[in-house]
């Protein structure tokens, strides 16, 4: 801690030296006699002052959920008798005091151990670090001001709040390993296919004796086998349109944290790309372990301004295994995204896109040539929208208040019904 002289210390002292001044150039000594409650005041305060001993402690839940109170404790054991303390903890934006008081002051005799319970409100989703906490003691004539701070502060994750999604869009190609979808592909499965004649090594169980008793000879029962399916989450942290507290990567992050919990519960592969200002991706896995991992990541997500990237518009190939579902969120407001998506069909990748409209988070001029460059700037949107239909994309504009179920239904509804553009 740092120790200094408060504004009370400089101001006895400058009373004394200004007594002692005069009665030196009046030539009177009883002027001395003024200062003299000022010259006692600062040799007793500066006797009875010493260095404060004491230690201070942080404690709180690592992990929580959005909208979540969450109980922190501030513990204070003094070594030495502290006649005021001042304690202050900063709270970083997105976590609110919802109990108890952040700025307090105290007194604490010596051996004394002081609990300060605060229960705090976790608005917005990320990581966040809690502190410094900055403490300020005085001796007893508050002549002397020690200040410091705590140099560890704990952390606090708070998860995106997602929605349970029951459906969720199919990939149209499958790996090799066991999962819940059903693939396209013939082979040993329980969902039926098609009835072939029987053949040298087919097993008995097979054997369709109804179809075989209508024909000549065995036949035998096709399925389709389960497999699980890679799915790789593209978040774009380029740019952002944000209002009230409220924002289009808000918007992204949640939705990203409720489809890699639906495709993980079916046993799927998935992974994360974080397409920014600075990129970091996370190669597929599965298990819950995967899971933490993608929402750890996605709580680092945040809009950086980096020129490093400025002329990235490519995904590198071996972030993205062959046959993945690429899923992409994206307020589509930086060229450099948009051109990576564009990139990403011609190189032959199963791709969907949610438009994450900004429109929600801005305001539509009254008047003026600023009006019309709005809705030049609408329409824009809506024409690079059919820009990447035409190109094979199916892309969805989702409005903040919608579900993000409704938009993976107009997604689903274009992938059924528009033809696969192939390579």
């Amino acid at each position: 801690m740092t120790r200094r002289a408060s504004a009370k210390l400089g101001g006895y002292a400058a009373l004394a030296a200004v007594g002692l001044l005069a009665a030196l150039v009046v030539g009177r000594p009883e002027v001395v006699a003024l200062t003299a409650p000022f010259l006692l005041a600062l040799a007793a305060g500066l006797a009875l002052a010493s260095a404060p001993r004491f230690t201070a402690e942080v404690d709180v839940a690592d992990r929580a959920v959005e909208g979540d109170e969450v109980p922190l404790r501030i513990t204070l054991t003094a070594t030495s008798p502290i006649d005021r303390m001042d304690v202050y903890l900063r709270l970083p934006e997105g976590v609110d005091p919802a109990e108890g008081d952040p700025a307090i002051a105290l007194r604490l005799r010596a051996g004394e151990r002081r609990e300060l319970d605060l229960t705090l409100s976790a608005r917005r989703w990320g990581a966040h670090p809690l502190g410094p906490l900055y403490v300020r003691t005085r001796d007893p004539l508050g002549l002397l001001v020690a200040e410091g701070m705590l140099p560890r502060s704990p952390t606090l994750r708070v998860y995106p709040k997602q929605d349970t999604l029951r459906r969720i869009l199919q990939p149209r190609e499958t790996q090799v390993f066991s999962g819940n979808e059903v693939a396209r592909r013939k082979g040993d499965g329980i969902e039926f296919a098609d009835v072939r004649p029987w053949a040298t090594g087919d097993a008995l169980k097979r054997v369709n004796w109804r179809a075989s008793a209508r024909r000549d000879g065995l036949w035998v029962n096709e399925s389709h086998p389960e497999r699980n399916t890679d799915v790789i989450l593209f978040v774009d942290s380029f740019a952002e349109a944000r209002q009230d507290g409220m924002g289009t990567l808000d918007l992204a992050v949640r939705a990203t944290a409720a489809l890699a919990d639906a495709y993980v519960k079916r046993r799927d592969r998935v992974g994360l790309i974080s397409y920014g200002g600075i990129l970091r991706w996370l190669m597929p896995g599965m298990g819950t372990v995967q899971l933490y991992r993608i929402v750890d990541a996605l709580l680092d997500t945040e809009v950086v301004l980096s020129y490093y990237w400025s002329q990235i518009d490519v995904i590198p190939r071996r972030t993205l295994p062959p046959n993945a579902l690429v899923i992409a969120l994206s307020p589509l407001l930086d060229r450099r995204s948009v051109g990576a998506l564009l990139d990403l069909r011609p190189r032959g990748h199963d791709l969907a896109v949610i438009d994450v409209s900004p429109v929600p988070f801005t305001r539509r001029p009254s008047s003026g040539i600023d009006q019309v460059a709005y809705d030049i700037w609408t329409l824009r949107r809506e024409a690079l929208r059919h820009r990447l239909q035409r190109a094979g994309v199916a892309v969805a504009e989702w409005r903040d208040g919608e579900s993000v179920a409704v938009v993976l239904e107009e997604v689903r509804s274009f992938r059924r019904h528009a033809p696969l553009a192939r390579v």
